[in-house]
């Protein structure tokens, strides 16, 4: 259609679509993702120009998933079919994201924890502890936040950890702390905190399964955590 701007005339490596197949959806931008959904331009632009109007308007996609129809339709160049696909795509997130929370996932490795965690601890600009509290099948109760420290330090202490689990029922639990500089490397002060807290977990009859410290990604680190029972530090 004349001054109409689709996707599929742009150059194979710009393509959204093919840039996620060959690199995966959780690489691409938001922008990018949108335009998909969007599928062609409008009025002189591109999808990918709609998609970036959008996303720099509303700037949460938080923000954008609560917009009504006509509120998305305000966009020059979006039309009732494409704000309605947008609107069923963010309701159909939602809707899985309660199918997930209602069902108790199964925690039982450092990469689902980090999976459960990840995007708020992006937010945390200081050092903050949390536990993955779990009944017997490995199945998560809740995640409970016990406390903040700062950029480099955070205190805690045995007492505070066990008090969660013991109200929640727990039968095991995971400790989970930030490193804002991006660096999960654990320090001395996080390896003697995880061996205290596995010797009172024996005491207790409550299994300390990991301690998982969340980083950033980079490109001589291909993943943005790191788990203490995989680097040997949890005892036999």
């Amino acid at each position: 259609m004349t001054g109409q701007f689709r996707i599929k005339d742009m150059p194979p490596a710009e393509r959204p679509r093919e840039r996620l197949i060959s690199r995966g959806a959780e690489n691409l931008s938001a922008t990018e993702l949108v335009a998909i959904l969007l599928r062609t331009g409008s009025k002189g632009r591109s999808a990918l120009e709609l998609a970036g109007e959008l996303i720099a308007r509303y700037e949460r996609l938080e923000a954008l998933a609560r917009a009504s129809l006509e509120e998305i339709q305000r966009i020059k160049g979006i039309g009732r079919d494409k704000a309605v696909t947008l609107k069923a795509a963010f309701t159909l997130a939602r809707k899985m994201a309660c199918e997930i929370h209602d069902e108790s996932p199964l925690i039982d490795s450092p990469e689902r924890v980090a999976d459960l965690l990840r995007e708020e601890n992006r937010l945390y600009t200081v050092e903050c502890f949390q536990l993955v509290l779990l009944n017997t099948r490995r199945r998560l109760i809740r995640v409970e936040k016990l406390s903040q420290g700062t950029l480099d330090t955070l205190l805690i202490h045995p007492r505070e950890v066990f008090r969660a689990a013991i109200v929640a029922g727990a039968s095991a639990l995971i400790v989970v702390h930030n490193h804002p500089s991006g660096d999960p490397t654990p320090s001395d002060q996080d390896i003697k905190v995880t061996r205290d807290l596995i010797r009172a977990g024996q005491l207790l009859k409550i299994d300390v399964l990991d301690h998982v410290i969340l980083g950033k990604r980079t490109s001589d680190r291909d993943r943005d955590y790191v788990s203490l029972r995989e680097l040997g530090y949890f005892y036999a």
